[in-house]
């Protein structure tokens, strides 16, 4: 069964922000501080600096730094995985190929420096703070395993592959994605692959999937050949 995990609710301010423009800039803002410095390394000073306004309007708009974390790591996946990295095309024997370009861009949002160390901080406050790890997985992991969910789900009915779950092959696609190599540098003992080296794991992921979800009459005329 896939992984399932009730969101916490995100209560939000009440009423409207009086300046949107001011607003977007603190989202902006934060959306670059984030990636460049991750959550620990980044204050409300430092976001309010940067988008040009008080500490009183940046709480104005936005509850927490946790809030503001939230937002932008859902912004960025978001921006990282957008409906046209799924398009299939006219041409559906390409599957592979989109595919590959899916997982590049997965690997590339879950490997990278400041995403580990993300991940490396939630783990060390789950014992105390597992709510901040809950919304987390909400607008990010689940967030970028949603689209895959709903494009295995198209090509099982255009009969491109034989997806009878489509949400537990997603997970289980994701997870072939990160392989062993992941955990491994999530707790330290392992760099990140050459591209070459991550090049062959990709596809050889993918040839895996693909394989194990080729459409029954193919498979069938295949054997009586």
């Amino acid at each position: 069964m896939p992984l399932s995990v009730a969101p916490k609710k995100r209560h939000p301010r009440p009423g409207r922000p009086k300046d949107p423009a001011k607003r977007e800039a603190i989202f902006e803002a934060a959306k670059k501080l984030f990636p460049e410095h991750g959550y620990d390394g980044v204050s409300m000073d430092a976001i309010a600096a940067e988008a040009g306004v008080s500490k009183l309007t940046l709480y104005s708009h936005f509850r927490d730094k946790d809030e503001l974390f939230l937002i932008a790591v859902e912004a960025v996946c978001k921006q990282q995985l957008p409906p046209e990295v799924f398009e299939l095309g006219p041409d559906r024997s390409c599957i592979r190929e989109v595919l590959l370009r899916v997982g590049r861009r997965f690997i590339d949002l879950v490997a990278g420096e400041n995403t580990i160390q993300v991940y490396r901080m939630l783990a060390a406050r789950a014992p105390n703070n597992s709510e901040l790890s809950d919304i987390f997985f909400e607008v990010g992991p689940r967030l970028t395993i949603k689209p895959l969910e709903n494009f295995l789900r198209e090509t099982d009915k255009s009969g491109v592959l034989d997806v009878p779950d489509p949400a537990q092959s997603a997970e289980h696609l994701s997870c072939l994605f990160k392989g062993v190599w992941h955990t491994r540098r999530i707790i330290g003992c392992s760099g990140q692959l050459s591209p070459e080296e991550m090049d062959a794991h990709l596809r050889s992921v993918v040839d895996l999937f693909v394989r194990a979800h080729e459409p029954r009459n193919s498979s069938a005329g295949q054997s009586s050949q």
